[in-house]
């Protein structure tokens, strides 16, 4: 097992010290299932985290652009987390959330257990050259899913786990081989369900949007048998009770989607970003949207009361893992690496991160890294700053891309662990033009999830969860709007150099239009000073 780390908030231990025990109200237990490690939280009837478990989780690259994790450490990480929340709090757990890294899949035998490969992580490349043979189905597929026909998606992972198995899909059109994403391993390790959350389902390009059932149309187009695949849930449709515990999970979310109920958005035109190691860019669509901006994606927030809400969405293939990468090859950690950018002046170098292509809002899968504006004498420092300044910039690309559905994001929220640095979120503050709310709670998808399953448990009604504190900070811009201007300009340059583009001033149109559309043109700013 990994090292973990188990931490008690100071009223808890309080409660320790005087009374021995730890009181009698309820509490709410939430797992974060995410790229880099499994968090535990769990909060009392104030809403406030009174414990918390976190498990680091590896990540194995056997090929280029090939992204493989272990499902059963994956799933150590959660037992830990529930086996500690049990041990201190027992009979007072009254709700269990999810929340979990998204698009990643994997295949598993019912019969044994176990998985029969490797868990294909979000960041995955190796169906590229499948996702090109079908292009001809793009403009259908995104139709019916709302996706762009892209790897990061779970159906070309589904497929190609099923082709080294099971290749005339004997074994899992027979339910012999199952088929899911991280909420669905979880769930069915813990209860023996096979079903996955509306809102993961959506993710996988097998859902169609509108109806929120699998569609027959997509199963048959990537090769995926009906009987392999889980069995489609509300985000608040409780399972049975997880061994051990007596509780059943009551909310299950992907992170993404956690992160925008956590920020407590209900209503169309709330729009959060979450960094980590990329970024999701996601707002609340109205219900009568039928389409959203050009380089976005439409997915199904969450579906709960019956009700499903969908959201548009733009993703990021690389925001923290560009720092952890230029981390290690400097050899200092990434929180260096951003003190170092912070205290670099603008050196006009550009780094564009396209590692495994670019997501959202350009959808080119055959983009390349380019370093640019650098010579000899560039120094650590310069090339830091470059790193760091790739995160705000794509940002404002998705941004840029949803402004262009009639009107102007003027204020964004923000989460994840990177938000913790004032300097980066006041930088994004600078080169977006726009106002940024960061959350002061780092775990924010696991709240969301904690959040949605008190109040499905009826520890909490929707009300009083709308009520609950929210501590957070707002930054807004302190750079000249031309300067930023300057800025973007310089950096949608070198994005043309990364796609083989020209050089211009506002974003490139893809040579695939079903895949990747052209932006607006840059916008005005404000010229505000930062309030915290």
């Amino acid at each position: 097992m990994p090292a973990k780390r188990w931490l008690m908030a100071e009223s808890s231990v309080d409660e320790i010290t005087a009374g021995g025990s730890f009181g009698t109200s309820p509490v709410v237990v939430a797992v974060d299932q995410g790229t880099s490690s499994t968090k535990t939280l769990v909060l009392d009837v104030h809403g406030s985290i009174v414990g918390s478990l976190s498990v680091p989780l590896g990540q194995q690259h056997p090929a280029a652009g090939w992204v493989e994790q272990d499902a059963n450490e994956i799933l150590d990480g959660v037992r830990a987390g529930l086996g500690h929340a049990r041990e201190l709090f027992g009979e007072r757990i009254a709700a269990i959330g999810i929340s979990n890294q998204r698009e990643s899949a994997l295949a598993w035998d019912p019969a044994t257990g176990r998985p029969v490969g490797p868990m294909l992580g979000w960041q995955d490349r190796r169906t590229a050259d499948r996702a090109r043979a079908l292009a001809d189905h793009s403009a259908r597929v995104r139709r019916i899913t709302g996706l762009p026909l892209d790897p990061m998606f779970s159906a070309l992972k589904f497929g190609w786990l099923l082709d080294e198995v099971d290749p005339d899909r004997s074994r899992s059109g027979a339910g012999e081989i199952l088929l899911g994403t991280v909420d669905s391993w979880i769930v069915w390790s813990l209860t023996g369900e096979h079903r996955i959350e509306v809102g993961n389902a959506s993710r996988t390009q097998l859902l169609d949007i509108e109806t929120g059932g699998w569609s027959a149309e997509l199963l048959d187009l990537f090769g995926i048998p009906a009987a392999s695949l889980p069995r489609v849930a509300m985000s608040d449709e409780p399972t049975a009770a997880i061994d051990g515990l007596d509780v059943p999970i009551t909310a299950v979310l992907g992170d993404s989607h956690a992160a925008l109920y956590g920020h407590g958005a209900r209503d169309a035109g709330a729009v959060k970003v979450t960094y980590g190691t990329g970024s999701s860019i996601m707002g609340l669509e109205s219900p009568d949207a039928r389409a959203t901006a050009s380089g976005l994606v439409r997915t199904i927030a969450w579906g709960t009361d019956g009700e499903i809400r969908r959201a548009f969405e733009g993703n990021i293939l690389s925001t923290g893992a560009t720092l952890v990468w230029l981390s290690e090859l400097l050899d200092m950690t990434p929180g260096d690496l951003v003190e170092l950018a912070a205290g670099s002046p603008d050196a006009a170098i550009d780094l564009v991160p396209a590692f495994a292509g670019l997501g959202a809002p350009w959808w080119d899968e055959s983009a390349v890294a380019v370093l640019s504006g650098f010579d000899l004498g560039t120094p650590r420092a310069a090339l830091a700053r470059a790193a760091v300044e790739s995160i705000p910039l794509q940002i404002e690309d998705v941004l840029t891309s949803a402004d262009g559905s009639g009107s102007r994001v003027d204020t964004i929220l923000a989460d994840g662990g990177p938000t913790s640095n004032d300097w980066l979120v006041q930088l994004q503050a600078d080169l977006s033009q726009r106002t940024v709310v960061r959350s002061d709670v780092a775990e924010l998808s696991a709240l969301g999830a904690a959040h949605l399953a008190g109040v499905r448990a009826g520890v909490w009604t929707a009300e009083a969860v709308a009520a609950l504190p929210r501590a957070s900070t707002t930054f807004v811009p302190q750079l000249d709007a031309d300067a930023a201007r300057d800025r973007r300009a310089r950096w949608l340059a070198a994005v043309g150099r990364a796609r083989n583009q020209p050089a211009l001033s506002t974003p490139v149109p893809s040579t695939r239009p079903a895949l990747v559309t052209s932006q607006p043109a840059l916008l005005r700013a404000s010229t505000n000073r930062r309030n915290t």
